[in-house]
């Protein structure tokens, strides 16, 4: 049995001078406690960061808005600057997890979820990202659940976040704090494609800290939002397919700009600007939607058992577009009409 250190940090210099030598940040500990439990992660010590300066929501000076990394993902789901500048991101958070869990899980925690592949949580079993170079289990196996899109050789499985999912759609920003000072790191360049380096999941450094999440401005695209989510049952299950859209319609019914999102399918949220680019400057139909879901579908392969999920991916493209055309609705009970 390997002993595992504790530190409660008293601010951010204490918590990034603890960082190094196998040490892991623990906020809501949603998941890392989870494989923790199943000895997936051994980290030699851990770090609270809960007494740390990083729970505001606030909003910044050009109109965005400044998540916190220890902020729980429930009252951020709920907090009014969220739910009236950035619906998209309310509905997302609150189709992920339970109610208990999302009052507990940090935002930073958020971005940093594992897999949640059968093989990644099995020690008994070989996996790429939990002990690189011993094989890929997934492929050949049971892949109802993996990726259909940015897969490798050495690795199938899907990042499960419905938070991500969001921010991606959104052109989120995460913050970023080392013992060499602060960095920026665009939302579409922290979460990795497997590659031949399955195990690792993100573009941070060792002993990195994130302490903000920041949404640029979004007002244009707060009437049109929606975020899709399928799954096996209603609630507390990851999501076979997700789709977070949203749109800025002008006056004259024109789509200025669109943002689309899916999860579910790759080991990142999958976004194509060119997919994107195909919707501006025509008016919202079927058929436009349809040629946008075949640019966001374009390369996909399914390993058997996940073949569904490319004809899913296509129509959830199509319904999602659909329903961020007709208004927002933001999973919290209040549905808002805003269609032009």
């Amino acid at each position: 049995m390997n002993p595992i250190a504790y530190f409660r940090a008293a601010d951010a210099n204490e918590a990034l001078a603890h960082a190094g030598g196998g040490a892991r940040f623990i906020a809501g500990g949603t998941n890392l406690i989870d494989l923790m439990k199943e000895f997936v992660m051994r980290p030699a010590a851990l770090v609270d960061i809960n007494g740390l300066s990083f729970g505001d929501i606030a909003p910044t000076a050009d109109g965005g808005l400044l998540l916190g990394a220890t902020a729980r993902n429930a009252d951020t789901a709920y907090h009014p600057l969220v739910r009236e500048g950035y619906p998209l991101l309310t509905a997302a958070i609150l189709a992920g997890a339970s109610p208990q869990i999302r009052n507990m899980a940090s935002n930073g925690g958020n971005l940093l979820q594992r897999t949640r592949c059968h093989y990644f949580y099995d020690v008994a079993t070989p996996c790429n990202k939990r002990d690189p170079g011993t094989g890929c289990s997934a492929i050949g196996g049971l892949t109802r659940q993996h990726a259909i899109l940015g897969a490798s050789p050495q690795c199938i499985a899907v990042h499960p976040s419905d938070m991500c999912v969001a921010l991606a759609a959104l052109g989120a920003i995460v913050h970023v704090s080392s013992l060499a000072g602060p960095r920026q790191i665009a939302f579409a360049d922290f979460h990795r494609l497997p590659g031949d380096q399955p195990e690792y999941d993100t573009t941070l450094e060792p002993g990195d800290l994130i302490t903000h999440i920041e949404l640029p401005p979004a007002a244009q695209f707060a009437a049109h939002s929606a975020y899709l989510k399928l799954r096996d049952r209603a609630s507390y299950a990851f999501a076979l397919v997700s789709v977070a859209a949203v749109l800025d319609i002008g006056e004259d019914g024109v789509l200025r700009e669109a943002r689309i999102a899916l999860g579910g399918v790759a080991h990142k949220p999958w976004r194509i600007p060119a997919a994107e680019a195909l919707l501006a400057g025509h008016r919202p139909s079927a058929a436009l939607f349809s040629s946008a879901a075949d640019a966001m579908l374009a390369g996909a392969q399914g390993q058997g058992e996940n073949n569904f999920k490319i004809d899913m991916a296509r129509r959830a493209v199509v319904r999602a577009l659909e329903q961020a055309t007709a208004g927002t609705y933001d999973n919290t009970g209040s549905e808002r009409d805003r269609a032009d």
